[in-house]
């Protein structure tokens, strides 16, 4: 049943990432109109930076794939961390009102680290 649950979790944690990083390239979802000034302003210095979009949404994409998959969801967690800490560092700093839906993210990837630690540990011996 734990497996089960994991598996729906990462699906959806999974398939929220890749849409966020096809996102990125093909622009289909509108920037939501109240959105902080800061955060308008962050988002255009991301795009004035023209390699930073593109490696975000590729890893994103990738990091997705991986993690609904259950032989490199640990990879996938691997990967989508970088990503998570700049989601949880901009809901802290800039815009507090995606804190939670921040909070909930790092939950279940904490969940697929705890659950996958013994793959991580001969890195770290």
């Amino acid at each position: 049943m734990k497996t089960k649950i994991l598996f729906g979790i990462s699906l959806l944690f999974g398939l929220m990432f890749i849409n966020s990083g096809l996102n990125k390239f093909f622009n289909y979802m509108p920037m939501p109109k109240d959105m902080p000034e800061n955060m308008m302003k962050l988002m255009g210095e991301f795009k004035e930076i023209g390699w930073l979009l593109p490696l975000i949404a590729v890893a994103e994409i990738v990091g997705g794939i991986l993690f609904i998959t259950n032989k490199f969801r640990a990879l996938g967690a691997i990967v989508i961390f970088p990503v998570l800490v700049g989601i949880l560092l901009t809901h802290l700093l800039i815009a507090p009102s995606g804190l939670p839906i921040a909070i909930a993210l790092w939950a279940i990837e904490l969940w697929v680290i705890i659950e996958n630690r013994d793959k991580y540990l001969p890195m770290i011996k």
